[in-house]
């Protein structure tokens, strides 16, 4: 056991009294996802139930509802303290999957309620992840980070595999039980209220305390988040470079929906297909997670992981304007996502560690949703003004993909800048998780 200690450190790259703190964090992580990879199918079904066609609307109306979310949420980042207003959010979220299964229960089938429920949960996922994201940068020091944000991110690999294999069973009634989509709910507000658990541990012992010290709460201002990135380059750039990650991927969702659409007849078959998509990118992803995630951030720094998913997405866009096939866009989507979860995200988390509660709680929830948002809205409008135009989707998506590598190695300049500015905090020795808050 002891020869074995130091081998099991150098594969996965954690240190003695780390160990807690991951554990907690994984499992929050994996609770939150299976919580949203139970009903992300449900979501992809209906969205396109009266027809693909239907998705550019669908997302207008969640970035209508990402503009009025994100004051709100400042607001309520400005009056409560971090420990009550984290569990806050999800407990609210939970409360309205029951509600959403109510009506399901006395509407089955209803269209117009399967649109907002569309709408409803890509408002949940996105802000849910991002509180998340925010509370480990708070846990975990940069160092830490580029170790063990990888390990952490496998915690909701575990849990979106999870999710997407129950979905995909139950929807399909293999185990003789086929649960429809507000029994589908249920499971979900039961995951959730287990992940918000998991973080009342995390939050109590390893980050912030009940008595948490009011100077390190973000600012009583619901407007410091945007005051920040109108006065930060390196704010901006992280706007642009999610901006062009969320154009790109809704391209890639719109084909997605085109093909699936026109390969599988029924609700039920494109439901099990989403989720069987889903299952093969986290199982591709795993893997990565687990050995590569945090050597990649050592060997070749945020700086190189930046320009690794801008790459991927150029040559993928290219293979799908040869072969346009369920076949090609199942590979092209699980390598893509795949590395988004393994790679990209856990670099994307470590540029907020250094900035302060109102970046983390104000800023990047902003960038995270709203701005998500808009890629997504001018994603999906951008095929009707590329065809007044006569040009090919193709070409504007090769063009954004160009434009994000671009991108992607500027920020990668502005990260190198600030690391080695005059009055950048030297590096600190690895020390234990539960030593990570900063005093």
């Amino acid at each position: 056991m002891t020869a074995s200690r130091p081998l099991l450190q150098r594969l996965v790259l954690v240190r003695p009294g780390e160990g807690r703190a991951l554990l907690w964090a994984a499992a929050y992580f994996f609770f939150l996802l299976l919580s949203y990879y139970l009903l992300r199918p449900v979501r992809e079904a209906m969205g396109i139930a009266k027809g693909a066609d239907k998705l550019p609307w669908l997302m207008s109306v969640t970035l209508l509802v990402m503009l009025v979310a994100n004051p709100l949420y400042a607001k309520l980042v400005s009056r409560w303290p971090r420990r009550r207003f984290i569990p806050a959010v999800s407990h609210f979220f939970a409360a309205n999957l029951l509600v959403f299964g109510g009506l399901m229960m006395a509407w089955p089938g209803a269209v117009w309620l399967g649109y907002a429920f569309y709408v409803w949960l890509s408002v949940f996922n996105l802000f849910v992840v991002s509180v998340f994201w925010s509370l480990m940068s708070d846990v975990f020091r940069e160092e830490q980070g580029r170790r063990l944000f990888g390990l952490i991110s496998m915690g909701g690999t575990l849990g979106a595999m999870g999710g997407a294999a129950l979905t995909d069973a139950l929807s399909r009634g293999s185990w003789g039980l086929q649960l429809g989509p507000a029994a589908l709910m249920g499971l979900s507000v039961l995951a959730l209220e287990i992940a918000v658990a998991c973080m009342g541990v995390l939050r109590r012992h390893f980050g912030v305390s009940e008595q948490a010290q009011p100077e390190r709460e973000p600012g009583p201002s619901a407007l410091e988040g945007w005051r920040a990135i109108a006065g930060s380059r390196y704010l901006q750039a992280l706007c642009v470079y999610m901006l062009l990650y969320a154009l790109t991927s809704t391209f890639l969702y719109l084909t997605q929906g085109e093909i699936v659409a026109s390969s599988f007849a029924g609700g039920a078959e494109r439901t099990a297909a989403f989720a069987r998509l889903d299952l093969w990118v986290n199982a591709l992803t795993l893997l990565t997670q687990l050995f590569l995630t945090g050597r990649l951030l050592r060997w070749i720094g945020v700086s190189g992981v930046l320009l690794v998913l801008p790459t991927l997405t150029l040559a993928g866009f290219g293979a799908l304007a040869l072969w346009p096939s369920f076949a090609v866009l199942a590979a092209v989507q699980v390598l893509r996502r795949g590395l988004h979860y393994a790679v990209d995200r856990p670099a994307r988390e470590l540029l907020y560690i250094p900035l302060g509660p109102e970046e983390r709680y104000k800023s990047k929830p902003f960038i995270d949703t709203f701005v998500y948002r808009v890629g997504d809205v001018l994603g999906v409008w951008a095929p009707t003004l590329m065809s007044v135009l006569a040009l090919p989707v193709s070409l504007a998506a090769l063009g954004c993909a160009g434009l994000w590598i671009w991108t992607g190695r500027s920020l990668g300049q502005l990260v190198r800048q600030q690391a080695t500015r005059p009055d950048a905090p030297p590096p600190t020795p690895p020390a234990p998780a539960t030593a990570a808050l900063r005093p």
